[in-house]
Protein backbone atom coordinates (compact mmCIF):
# COMPACT_ATOMS: atom_id res chain seq x y z
CA UNK A 1 0.00 0.00 0.00
CA UNK A 2 1.47 3.33 -0.79
CA UNK A 3 3.04 5.38 1.54
CA UNK A 4 2.55 9.36 2.51
CA UNK A 5 5.69 10.16 3.97
CA UNK A 6 9.37 9.80 3.69
CA UNK A 7 12.32 9.00 6.27
CA UNK A 8 9.66 7.89 8.48
CA UNK A 9 12.79 6.73 10.98
CA UNK A 10 13.47 10.13 11.52
CA UNK A 11 9.90 11.60 11.38
CA UNK A 12 8.69 8.40 14.11
CA UNK A 13 11.08 7.81 16.35
CA UNK A 14 9.68 6.57 19.45
CA UNK A 15 13.07 5.45 21.21
CA UNK A 16 13.52 6.93 24.56
CA UNK A 17 16.76 8.23 25.61
CA UNK A 18 18.09 7.82 29.02
CA UNK A 19 19.20 10.37 31.43
CA UNK A 20 22.76 10.03 32.53
CA UNK A 21 24.81 12.47 34.68
CA UNK A 22 28.39 13.88 34.30
CA UNK A 23 30.74 14.67 37.01
CA UNK A 24 32.94 16.42 34.66
CA UNK A 25 35.85 13.62 34.08
CA UNK A 26 33.95 10.80 33.86
CA UNK A 27 30.27 9.19 32.23
CA UNK A 28 28.73 7.61 34.81
CA UNK A 29 25.71 6.41 32.40
CA UNK A 30 25.12 2.95 32.40
CA UNK A 31 25.50 1.49 29.20
CA UNK A 32 22.23 0.91 27.57
CA UNK A 33 21.08 -3.10 27.02
CA UNK A 34 20.11 -3.42 23.26
CA UNK A 35 16.89 -5.01 22.75
CA UNK A 36 17.42 -8.18 20.00
CA UNK A 37 14.93 -8.90 17.41
CA UNK A 38 13.23 -11.79 19.02
CA UNK A 39 12.33 -9.60 22.19
CA UNK A 40 11.56 -6.92 20.21
CA UNK A 41 9.03 -9.30 17.68
CA UNK A 42 7.71 -10.71 21.38
CA UNK A 43 6.63 -6.94 22.66
CA UNK A 44 5.20 -6.66 19.20
CA UNK A 45 3.30 -9.60 18.85
CA UNK A 46 -0.39 -8.73 19.84
CA UNK A 47 0.49 -5.35 18.06
CA UNK A 48 1.28 -7.47 14.91
CA UNK A 49 -2.07 -9.21 15.09
CA UNK A 50 -4.15 -6.34 15.81
CA UNK A 51 -2.44 -4.70 12.31
CA UNK A 52 -3.37 -7.74 10.29
CA UNK A 53 -6.57 -7.90 11.83
CA UNK A 54 -7.66 -4.17 10.90
CA UNK A 55 -6.33 -5.09 7.14
CA UNK A 56 -8.59 -8.27 6.76
CA UNK A 57 -11.72 -5.59 8.28
CA UNK A 58 -10.35 -3.36 5.10
CA UNK A 59 -10.28 -6.11 2.49
CA UNK A 60 -13.59 -7.57 3.27
CA UNK A 61 -15.87 -4.72 1.50
CA UNK A 62 -13.58 -5.23 -1.48
CA UNK A 63 -14.36 -8.57 -1.53
CA UNK A 64 -17.46 -8.47 -1.79
CA UNK A 65 -17.57 -5.36 -3.58
CA UNK A 66 -15.52 -7.57 -6.51
CA UNK A 67 -18.07 -10.40 -5.93
CA UNK A 68 -21.08 -8.43 -6.75
CA UNK A 69 -20.78 -8.12 -10.80
CA UNK A 70 -20.54 -12.29 -10.75
CA UNK A 71 -23.51 -12.11 -8.72
CA UNK A 72 -25.30 -9.53 -11.15
CA UNK A 73 -24.04 -10.91 -14.22
CA UNK A 74 -26.25 -14.09 -13.54
CA UNK A 75 -29.08 -11.86 -13.16
CA UNK A 76 -28.78 -10.87 -16.85
CA UNK A 77 -27.77 -7.43 -16.60
CA UNK A 78 -26.15 -5.21 -19.19
CA UNK A 79 -22.69 -4.79 -19.76
CA UNK A 80 -23.24 -0.83 -19.46
CA UNK A 81 -24.79 -1.64 -15.69
CA UNK A 82 -21.70 -3.50 -14.73
CA UNK A 83 -19.62 -0.75 -15.96
CA UNK A 84 -21.40 1.33 -13.83
CA UNK A 85 -21.18 -0.68 -11.06
CA UNK A 86 -17.32 -0.50 -11.81
CA UNK A 87 -17.03 3.03 -10.19
CA UNK A 88 -16.74 1.30 -6.94
CA UNK A 89 -13.07 0.63 -7.35
CA UNK A 90 -12.29 3.68 -7.86
CA UNK A 91 -12.14 5.20 -3.69
CA UNK A 92 -8.65 3.58 -3.48
CA UNK A 93 -7.09 4.95 -6.59
CA UNK A 94 -7.64 8.46 -5.84
CA UNK A 95 -7.41 8.32 -2.04
CA UNK A 96 -4.66 10.63 -2.27
CA UNK A 97 -6.69 13.68 -2.81
CA UNK A 98 -7.71 13.42 0.95
CA UNK A 99 -4.90 11.23 2.68
CA UNK A 100 -3.26 15.01 3.79
CA UNK A 101 -6.89 15.47 5.56
CA UNK A 102 -6.50 11.96 7.72
CA UNK A 103 -2.66 12.61 7.85
CA UNK A 104 -3.21 16.05 9.63
CA UNK A 105 -6.59 16.81 10.95
CA UNK A 106 -7.43 15.06 14.13
CA UNK A 107 -8.81 15.27 17.55
CA UNK A 108 -5.97 15.18 19.99
CA UNK A 109 -7.93 13.15 22.97
CA UNK A 110 -8.43 10.58 20.69
CA UNK A 111 -5.74 10.20 18.73
CA UNK A 112 -3.99 11.21 15.94
CA UNK A 113 -4.99 7.48 14.07
CA UNK A 114 -8.06 6.51 16.06
CA UNK A 115 -9.65 10.19 15.12
CA UNK A 116 -10.60 8.27 12.06
CA UNK A 117 -10.08 4.90 11.95
CA UNK A 118 -12.97 4.41 14.64
CA UNK A 119 -15.48 6.34 12.59
CA UNK A 120 -14.92 4.85 9.38
CA UNK A 121 -14.85 1.57 11.11
CA UNK A 122 -18.62 2.07 12.64
CA UNK A 123 -20.22 3.62 9.95
CA UNK A 124 -18.62 0.68 7.53
CA UNK A 125 -20.59 -1.97 10.19
CA UNK A 126 -23.55 0.64 9.93
CA UNK A 127 -23.87 0.36 5.69
CA UNK A 128 -23.15 -3.34 6.00
CA UNK A 129 -26.34 -4.24 8.44
CA UNK A 130 -28.42 -1.20 6.83
CA UNK A 131 -27.61 -2.44 3.08
CA UNK A 132 -28.16 -6.26 4.62
CA UNK A 133 -31.79 -5.32 5.20
CA UNK A 134 -32.09 -4.33 1.39
CA UNK A 135 -29.61 -6.11 -0.55
CA UNK A 136 -32.07 -8.72 -1.47
CA UNK A 137 -34.38 -6.12 -3.43
CA UNK A 138 -31.65 -4.30 -4.83
CA UNK A 139 -29.89 -7.60 -6.30
CA UNK A 140 -32.91 -8.41 -8.20
CA UNK A 141 -34.85 -11.25 -8.70
CA UNK A 142 -36.98 -12.84 -11.78
CA UNK A 143 -39.83 -10.41 -11.38
CA UNK A 144 -37.63 -7.19 -10.83
CA UNK A 145 -34.15 -6.04 -12.32
CA UNK A 146 -31.38 -4.88 -9.98
CA UNK A 147 -30.99 -1.76 -8.41
CA UNK A 148 -27.01 -0.95 -10.02
CA UNK A 149 -27.43 2.55 -9.03
CA UNK A 150 -27.93 2.25 -5.69
CA UNK A 151 -25.71 -0.77 -5.02
CA UNK A 152 -23.18 1.63 -6.95
CA UNK A 153 -23.46 4.13 -4.46
CA UNK A 154 -23.25 1.64 -1.53
CA UNK A 155 -20.35 -0.09 -2.29
CA UNK A 156 -18.85 3.28 -3.19
CA UNK A 157 -19.33 4.81 0.05
CA UNK A 158 -18.25 1.10 1.97
CA UNK A 159 -14.85 1.30 -0.42
CA UNK A 160 -14.19 4.86 0.65
CA UNK A 161 -14.81 4.35 3.80
CA UNK A 162 -12.23 1.60 3.97
CA UNK A 163 -9.60 3.37 2.17
CA UNK A 164 -9.61 6.43 4.47
CA UNK A 165 -9.44 3.51 7.02
CA UNK A 166 -6.55 2.34 4.90
CA UNK A 167 -4.89 5.62 4.66
CA UNK A 168 -5.22 5.41 9.03
CA UNK A 169 -3.87 2.34 9.32
CA UNK A 170 -0.94 2.32 7.01
CA UNK A 171 0.13 6.01 9.05
CA UNK A 172 -0.53 3.87 12.89
CA UNK A 173 1.77 1.07 11.71
CA UNK A 174 4.41 3.00 11.81
CA UNK A 175 4.21 3.99 15.66
CA UNK A 176 2.10 0.91 16.36
CA UNK A 177 5.16 -1.33 15.56
CA UNK A 178 8.58 -0.84 16.84
CA UNK A 179 11.34 0.62 14.59
CA UNK A 180 12.90 -2.98 14.50
CA UNK A 181 9.65 -4.24 13.27
CA UNK A 182 8.14 -1.67 11.54
CA UNK A 183 8.54 -4.01 8.23
CA UNK A 184 6.28 -5.93 9.11
CA UNK A 185 3.54 -3.31 8.42
CA UNK A 186 3.93 -4.34 4.70
CA UNK A 187 3.60 -7.84 5.40
CA UNK A 188 0.33 -7.06 7.78
CA UNK A 189 -1.13 -4.93 4.72
CA UNK A 190 -0.68 -7.39 2.10
CA UNK A 191 -1.52 -10.52 3.77
CA UNK A 192 -4.00 -8.71 5.77
CA UNK A 193 -6.30 -7.20 2.85
CA UNK A 194 -5.30 -10.44 0.82
CA UNK A 195 -7.13 -12.91 3.47
CA UNK A 196 -10.22 -9.93 3.76
CA UNK A 197 -10.70 -9.88 0.31
CA UNK A 198 -10.67 -13.90 -0.03
CA UNK A 199 -13.20 -13.88 3.05
CA UNK A 200 -15.56 -11.37 1.02
CA UNK A 201 -15.27 -12.76 -2.39
CA UNK A 202 -14.33 -16.75 -2.90
CA UNK A 203 -15.80 -17.58 0.61
CA UNK A 204 -18.53 -15.94 0.44
CA UNK A 205 -19.28 -16.55 -3.49
CA UNK A 206 -18.81 -20.65 -2.38
CA UNK A 207 -20.99 -20.52 0.72
CA UNK A 208 -23.59 -18.67 -1.23
CA UNK A 209 -23.57 -21.02 -3.80
CA UNK A 210 -26.09 -23.99 -3.20
CA UNK A 211 -24.59 -26.20 -5.97
CA UNK A 212 -20.77 -26.29 -3.43
CA UNK A 213 -22.39 -26.29 -0.54
CA UNK A 214 -24.82 -29.11 -1.34
CA UNK A 215 -21.71 -31.12 -2.99
CA UNK A 216 -19.20 -30.30 -0.55
CA UNK A 217 -20.85 -29.11 2.63
CA UNK A 218 -24.14 -30.94 3.24
CA UNK A 219 -25.65 -34.46 2.86
CA UNK A 220 -29.47 -33.58 2.67
CA UNK A 221 -29.49 -30.80 -0.39
CA UNK A 222 -30.83 -27.32 0.09
CA UNK A 223 -32.40 -24.95 -2.78
CA UNK A 224 -29.77 -22.03 -0.79
CA UNK A 225 -26.07 -21.95 0.39
CA UNK A 226 -25.63 -21.89 3.99
CA UNK A 227 -25.08 -17.89 3.87
CA UNK A 228 -26.97 -15.19 1.76
CA UNK A 229 -25.52 -12.03 1.04
CA UNK A 230 -27.84 -10.28 3.36
CA UNK A 231 -26.90 -12.38 6.07
CA UNK A 232 -22.76 -12.20 5.20
CA UNK A 233 -23.32 -8.54 5.60
CA UNK A 234 -24.88 -8.27 8.85
CA UNK A 235 -22.44 -10.74 10.52
CA UNK A 236 -19.50 -8.55 8.68
CA UNK A 237 -21.44 -5.47 9.96
CA UNK A 238 -21.56 -6.82 13.76
CA UNK A 239 -18.16 -8.10 13.68
CA UNK A 240 -16.78 -4.49 12.07
CA UNK A 241 -18.64 -2.87 15.81
CA UNK A 242 -17.43 -5.36 18.27
CA UNK A 243 -14.05 -4.97 16.64
CA UNK A 244 -14.36 -1.35 16.78
CA UNK A 245 -15.33 -1.30 20.11
CA UNK A 246 -12.88 -3.20 21.51
CA UNK A 247 -10.07 -1.13 19.52
CA UNK A 248 -11.43 2.11 21.37
CA UNK A 249 -11.62 0.79 24.71
CA UNK A 250 -8.41 -1.19 24.91
CA UNK A 251 -5.50 -0.31 22.20
CA UNK A 252 -3.98 3.45 23.61
CA UNK A 253 -2.52 5.20 20.74
CA UNK A 254 1.49 6.12 21.54
CA UNK A 255 2.02 9.79 21.26
CA UNK A 256 3.86 10.63 17.85
CA UNK A 257 6.74 13.61 18.14
CA UNK A 258 6.87 15.08 14.76
CA UNK A 259 8.96 17.61 14.67
CA UNK A 260 9.15 18.42 10.88
CA UNK A 261 6.16 16.76 9.18
CA UNK A 262 4.05 19.03 6.10
CA UNK A 263 1.09 20.26 6.86
CA UNK A 264 -2.17 20.42 4.25
CA UNK A 265 -1.37 22.74 2.43
CA UNK A 266 1.83 21.88 2.28
CA UNK A 267 1.60 18.25 1.19
CA UNK A 268 -1.06 19.27 -1.70
CA UNK A 269 1.56 22.49 -2.24
CA UNK A 270 4.46 19.20 -3.04
CA UNK A 271 2.10 17.41 -5.44
CA UNK A 272 1.71 20.45 -7.31
CA UNK A 273 5.58 20.66 -7.49
CA UNK A 274 5.98 17.06 -8.79
CA UNK A 275 3.58 17.45 -11.54
CA UNK A 276 5.30 20.73 -12.51
CA UNK A 277 8.50 18.87 -12.88
CA UNK A 278 9.94 18.73 -16.91
CA UNK A 279 9.11 14.99 -17.01
CA UNK A 280 6.76 14.22 -14.91
CA UNK A 281 3.70 14.59 -17.84
CA UNK A 282 5.69 11.93 -19.62
CA UNK A 283 4.88 9.82 -16.82
CA UNK A 284 1.59 10.67 -16.60
CA UNK A 285 0.37 9.95 -20.00
CA UNK A 286 2.76 7.03 -20.21
CA UNK A 287 1.02 5.50 -17.15
CA UNK A 288 -2.32 6.73 -18.38
CA UNK A 289 -2.72 5.14 -21.34
CA UNK A 290 -0.43 1.99 -20.21
CA UNK A 291 -2.87 -0.37 -19.53
CA UNK A 292 -5.94 0.66 -22.16
CA UNK A 293 -4.67 -2.48 -23.94
CA UNK A 294 -5.40 -5.17 -21.58
CA UNK A 295 -9.01 -3.53 -20.85
CA UNK A 296 -11.14 -5.93 -22.42
CA UNK A 297 -9.07 -8.70 -21.41
CA UNK A 298 -8.26 -7.71 -17.67
CA UNK A 299 -12.67 -6.77 -17.00
CA UNK A 300 -14.85 -8.40 -19.25
CA UNK A 301 -13.23 -12.36 -20.03
CA UNK A 302 -14.57 -13.26 -16.44
CA UNK A 303 -17.56 -12.01 -16.86
CA UNK A 304 -18.13 -14.05 -20.23
CA UNK A 305 -16.96 -16.91 -18.81
CA UNK A 306 -20.11 -16.47 -16.21
CA UNK A 307 -22.41 -15.09 -19.22
CA UNK A 308 -21.30 -18.92 -20.82
CA UNK A 309 -22.10 -20.83 -17.73
CA UNK A 310 -19.61 -20.83 -16.15
CA UNK A 311 -20.68 -20.72 -12.06
CA UNK A 312 -19.45 -17.92 -10.26
CA UNK A 313 -18.22 -20.15 -6.91
CA UNK A 314 -16.16 -21.85 -9.52
CA UNK A 315 -14.59 -19.42 -11.14
CA UNK A 316 -13.66 -17.37 -7.70
CA UNK A 317 -12.53 -21.23 -6.25
CA UNK A 318 -9.67 -20.95 -9.12
CA UNK A 319 -7.97 -18.05 -7.84
CA UNK A 320 -7.10 -20.15 -5.02
CA UNK A 321 -4.23 -21.79 -6.22
CA UNK A 322 -2.84 -18.55 -7.29
CA UNK A 323 -2.15 -16.84 -4.10
CA UNK A 324 1.13 -19.08 -3.74
CA UNK A 325 2.03 -17.74 -7.16
CA UNK A 326 0.85 -14.22 -6.25
CA UNK A 327 3.42 -14.58 -3.35
CA UNK A 328 6.32 -15.77 -5.05
CA UNK A 329 6.34 -14.47 -8.57
CA UNK A 330 6.97 -10.10 -7.05
CA UNK A 331 10.08 -11.88 -4.93
CA UNK A 332 11.31 -13.67 -8.44
CA UNK A 333 10.90 -10.62 -10.82
CA UNK A 334 12.33 -8.24 -8.42
CA UNK A 335 15.94 -9.80 -9.01
CA UNK A 336 15.60 -8.13 -12.62
CA UNK A 337 13.78 -5.00 -11.55
CA UNK A 338 16.24 -4.03 -9.32
CA UNK A 339 18.81 -2.61 -12.06
CA UNK A 340 19.35 0.99 -13.18
CA UNK A 341 16.64 -0.02 -16.05
CA UNK A 342 13.54 -1.55 -14.24
CA UNK A 343 10.91 -0.83 -17.59
CA UNK A 344 13.25 -2.64 -19.57
CA UNK A 345 10.93 -5.82 -17.78
CA UNK A 346 8.14 -4.26 -18.41
CA UNK A 347 8.86 -3.76 -22.35
CA UNK A 348 9.85 -7.73 -22.58
CA UNK A 349 6.52 -8.55 -20.62
CA UNK A 350 4.38 -6.40 -22.59
CA UNK A 351 3.78 -8.14 -25.97
CA UNK A 352 3.42 -11.30 -23.68
CA UNK A 353 0.17 -9.80 -22.10
CA UNK A 354 -1.04 -8.37 -25.34
CA UNK A 355 -1.17 -11.71 -26.82
CA UNK A 356 -2.53 -13.52 -24.00
CA UNK A 357 -5.44 -11.29 -24.77
CA UNK A 358 -6.21 -13.54 -27.97
CA UNK A 359 -5.98 -16.50 -25.67
CA UNK A 360 -8.53 -15.52 -23.59
CA UNK A 361 -10.82 -14.36 -26.66
CA UNK A 362 -10.37 -17.84 -27.47
CA UNK A 363 -10.92 -19.70 -24.25
CA UNK A 364 -14.43 -17.82 -24.06
CA UNK A 365 -15.37 -19.33 -27.38
CA UNK A 366 -13.88 -22.79 -26.28
CA UNK A 367 -15.92 -22.33 -23.05
CA UNK A 368 -19.16 -22.78 -25.74
CA UNK A 369 -17.76 -25.48 -27.21
CA UNK A 370 -17.36 -28.17 -24.50
CA UNK A 371 -20.36 -27.00 -22.02
CA UNK A 372 -21.49 -30.37 -21.50
CA UNK A 373 -25.22 -31.18 -22.04
CA UNK A 374 -25.88 -31.08 -18.09
CA UNK A 375 -24.58 -27.37 -18.15
CA UNK A 376 -21.13 -28.64 -16.14
CA UNK A 377 -18.00 -28.38 -17.68
CA UNK A 378 -15.24 -31.16 -18.30
CA UNK A 379 -11.88 -31.06 -15.60
CA UNK A 380 -9.60 -30.87 -19.01
CA UNK A 381 -11.82 -27.39 -19.14
CA UNK A 382 -10.69 -25.96 -15.61
CA UNK A 383 -7.10 -26.87 -15.74
CA UNK A 384 -6.47 -25.09 -19.21
CA UNK A 385 -8.66 -22.20 -17.45
CA UNK A 386 -6.43 -22.25 -14.25
CA UNK A 387 -2.77 -22.86 -16.67
CA UNK A 388 -3.38 -20.05 -18.81
CA UNK A 389 -4.23 -18.11 -16.10
CA UNK A 390 -1.04 -18.69 -14.40
CA UNK A 391 1.09 -17.90 -17.21
CA UNK A 392 -1.15 -14.39 -17.75
CA UNK A 393 0.17 -14.22 -14.10
CA UNK A 394 3.77 -14.09 -14.66
CA UNK A 395 2.98 -11.02 -17.39
CA UNK A 396 1.26 -9.34 -14.57
CA UNK A 397 3.38 -9.58 -12.16
CA UNK A 398 6.27 -8.34 -14.29
CA UNK A 399 4.52 -5.05 -15.47
CA UNK A 400 3.71 -4.38 -11.98
CA UNK A 401 6.86 -4.97 -10.31
CA UNK A 402 8.67 -2.97 -12.86
CA UNK A 403 6.55 0.01 -12.74
CA UNK A 404 6.88 -0.17 -9.12
CA UNK A 405 10.33 -0.31 -9.06
CA UNK A 406 10.57 2.59 -11.46
CA UNK A 407 8.97 4.47 -9.08
CA UNK A 408 10.95 3.78 -5.97
CA UNK A 409 13.91 5.05 -8.13
CA UNK A 410 12.65 8.18 -9.53
CA UNK A 411 10.97 9.49 -6.07
CA UNK A 412 12.61 12.48 -4.71
CA UNK A 413 13.87 10.98 -1.34
CA UNK A 414 12.90 14.54 0.07
CA UNK A 415 9.39 13.88 -0.58
CA UNK A 416 9.23 9.92 -1.21
CA UNK A 417 5.95 9.32 0.73
CA UNK A 418 4.09 12.13 -1.73
CA UNK A 419 5.76 11.20 -4.67
CA UNK A 420 5.18 7.47 -4.27
CA UNK A 421 1.68 8.00 -3.20
CA UNK A 422 1.26 10.12 -6.73
CA UNK A 423 2.45 7.92 -9.36
CA UNK A 424 0.76 5.08 -7.41
CA UNK A 425 -2.60 6.68 -7.71
CA UNK A 426 -1.68 7.57 -11.50
CA UNK A 427 -0.97 4.23 -12.26
CA UNK A 428 -3.89 2.92 -10.53
CA UNK A 429 -5.93 5.17 -12.30
CA UNK A 430 -4.79 4.44 -15.43
CA UNK A 431 -5.91 0.80 -14.84
CA UNK A 432 -9.87 1.54 -13.96
CA UNK A 433 -10.61 4.36 -16.76
CA UNK A 434 -9.90 1.77 -19.59
CA UNK A 435 -11.66 -1.05 -17.40
CA UNK A 436 -14.87 1.18 -16.78
CA UNK A 437 -14.72 2.19 -20.74
CA UNK A 438 -14.56 -1.42 -21.82
CA UNK A 439 -17.37 -2.00 -19.86
CA UNK A 440 -19.57 0.63 -20.96
CA UNK A 441 -18.63 -0.31 -24.73
CA UNK A 442 -19.30 -3.71 -24.73
CA UNK A 443 -23.01 -3.66 -25.50
CA UNK A 444 -23.26 -0.59 -27.95
CA UNK A 445 -20.30 -2.99 -29.92
CA UNK A 446 -22.33 -6.15 -29.79
CA UNK A 447 -24.93 -6.50 -32.62
CA UNK A 448 -28.26 -8.68 -32.50
CA UNK A 449 -30.33 -10.27 -34.94
CA UNK A 450 -33.55 -12.04 -34.44
CA UNK A 451 -34.23 -15.27 -36.06
CA UNK A 452 -37.04 -14.14 -38.12
CA UNK A 453 -36.09 -10.78 -40.51
CA UNK A 454 -39.64 -9.44 -39.96
CA UNK A 455 -38.34 -8.42 -36.34
CA UNK A 456 -35.50 -6.80 -34.68
CA UNK A 457 -33.18 -6.70 -32.11
CA UNK A 458 -31.82 -3.89 -32.10
CA UNK A 459 -33.50 -2.12 -28.64
CA UNK A 460 -34.14 -3.56 -25.85
CA UNK A 461 -38.19 -3.43 -26.48
CA UNK A 462 -37.37 -4.82 -30.32
CA UNK A 463 -36.04 -7.27 -28.85
CA UNK A 464 -38.34 -8.67 -26.24
CA UNK A 465 -41.37 -8.51 -29.29
CA UNK A 466 -38.81 -11.04 -31.09
CA UNK A 467 -38.96 -13.31 -27.86
CA UNK A 468 -42.70 -12.57 -27.69
CA UNK A 469 -43.33 -14.13 -31.06
CA UNK A 470 -41.44 -17.29 -30.36
CA UNK A 471 -37.95 -16.04 -31.85
CA UNK A 472 -34.82 -16.20 -30.22
CA UNK A 473 -32.05 -12.85 -30.59
CA UNK A 474 -28.29 -14.34 -32.36
CA UNK A 475 -25.96 -12.52 -31.57
CA UNK A 476 -23.73 -11.36 -35.22
CA UNK A 477 -20.96 -10.13 -33.23
CA UNK A 478 -19.89 -10.33 -29.93
CA UNK A 479 -18.57 -6.85 -28.50
CA UNK A 480 -16.00 -8.36 -26.28
CA UNK A 481 -14.22 -9.71 -29.19
CA UNK A 482 -14.40 -6.71 -31.30
CA UNK A 483 -13.01 -4.73 -28.08
CA UNK A 484 -10.18 -7.44 -27.59
CA UNK A 485 -9.07 -6.83 -31.43
CA UNK A 486 -9.28 -3.23 -30.88
CA UNK A 487 -7.01 -3.12 -27.75
CA UNK A 488 -4.69 -5.86 -28.90
CA UNK A 489 -4.00 -3.69 -32.50
CA UNK A 490 -3.93 0.26 -30.10
CA UNK A 491 -1.29 -2.38 -27.66
CA UNK A 492 1.16 -2.78 -30.39
CA UNK A 493 1.23 0.41 -31.49
CA UNK A 494 1.19 2.04 -27.79
CA UNK A 495 4.26 -0.19 -27.78
CA UNK A 496 6.45 1.95 -30.57
CA UNK A 497 5.54 4.63 -28.80
CA UNK A 498 6.27 3.28 -25.42
CA UNK A 499 9.84 2.25 -25.94
CA UNK A 500 10.73 5.23 -26.70
CA UNK A 501 9.49 7.10 -23.63
CA UNK A 502 10.81 4.37 -21.53
CA UNK A 503 14.17 5.12 -23.36
CA UNK A 504 14.25 8.27 -22.39
CA UNK A 505 12.74 8.04 -19.17
CA UNK A 506 15.45 5.67 -18.05
CA UNK A 507 18.17 7.78 -19.47
CA UNK A 508 17.38 10.80 -17.68
CA UNK A 509 19.78 11.59 -14.58
CA UNK A 510 18.07 11.36 -11.22
CA UNK A 511 17.97 14.95 -10.76
CA UNK A 512 15.75 15.27 -13.21
CA UNK A 513 13.15 14.10 -10.99
CA UNK A 514 14.41 16.14 -7.97
CA UNK A 515 11.95 19.14 -6.65
CA UNK A 516 14.27 21.99 -6.26
CA UNK A 517 11.75 24.26 -4.39
CA UNK A 518 11.61 21.55 -1.69
CA UNK A 519 15.31 21.36 -1.37
CA UNK A 520 15.87 24.87 -1.33
CA UNK A 521 13.35 25.16 1.43
CA UNK A 522 15.40 22.69 3.27
CA UNK A 523 18.35 24.65 2.98
CA UNK A 524 16.83 27.74 4.50
CA UNK A 525 15.82 25.89 7.57
CA UNK A 526 19.46 24.32 8.14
Amino acid sequence: MERRRSAKSNEYDMHEVDDFENTGLVNTRAPERQVTDSEALRKDRMNILILLFLYVLQGIPLGLAGSIPMVLQNRKISYTQQAIFSFVNWPFSVKLLWAPAVDSLYWKQLGRRKTWLIPTQYLIGLFMIILSLSITTLLGDDHNEPNVLYLTLAFICMNFLAATQDIAVDGWALTMLSRQNVGYASVCNSVGQTAGYFLGNVVFLALESADFCNKYLRYDPQPEGIVTLSSFLKLWGIIFFISTTLVLIFKAEKEERLPDTMGIKETYFQLFRVLNLRNMWLVVSFLLTAKIAFAATDSVTGLKLIEAGVQKEHLALLAVPMVPLQILLPLLISRYTNGPKPLSVFLMAYPFRLLFGILFAALVWWTHQVKLESGGFPIYYYVVILLSYAVHQITVYSIFVALMAFFAKISDPAIGGTYMTLLNTICNLGGNWPSTLALWLVDPLTSEACENPLFSCDTKELAQKCTEAGHQCLTVWDGYYVETIICIIFGFLWLKWGRSVVRRLQQLPMSAWKCPSWHSKLVERV
